[in-house]
């Protein structure tokens, strides 16, 4: 799974979603893409299970670029615990998407099979999204 090697701080702030994607938003590498149309938190285990589902269906045709990376720690603290005490202990790890963000491409196969790959990836990620080429993004 996806974490960064390390980091200026254990704990971030929760932050805000706020906005659109600026950055990230045109395809880059591929010539199709699943751009994010909401905000949200994506998990690196969510991350994971998309792209095995992408690399599963296109079995060895293209190629696949996450353009996401969970760099943000989330704090829990255990069941049961009195308030107070502070903060807890970093659980997992997010990537903030805002609309408009490319979240994968795929490239070296046909629209059919790139479109059917990003949906199954679809249905791992809890925002939604729609599937983009390189000649939609470029009109």
């Amino acid at each position: 799974m996806l974490s960064p090697k390390r980091t200026k701080y254990r704990k971030f702030h929760k932050g805000n979603r706020k906005g659109f994607a600026y950055t990230g938003s045109s395809i880059s590498f591929g010539d199709f893409g699943l751009q994010a149309l909401e905000d949200g938190w994506i998990t690196a285990r969510q991350i994971e299970a998309s792209r095995i589902a992408i690399s599963r269906f296109i079995k060895r045709g293209g190629k696949v670029w996450i353009r996401i990376f969970p760099d943000k720690p989330v704090t829990k603290k255990p069941a049961e615990t009195r308030m107070g005490s502070g903060k807890g202990a970093p659980e997992f790890w997010v990537a903030v998407v805002k609309p408009g963000r490319i979240m994968f491409e795929v490239g070296g196969v046909k629209k059919e099979v790139a479109q059917e790959a990003l949906k199954l990836a679809t249905h791992k990620l809890p925002i939604k999204t729609k599937f983009v080429s390189r000649i939609d993004l470029a009109a």
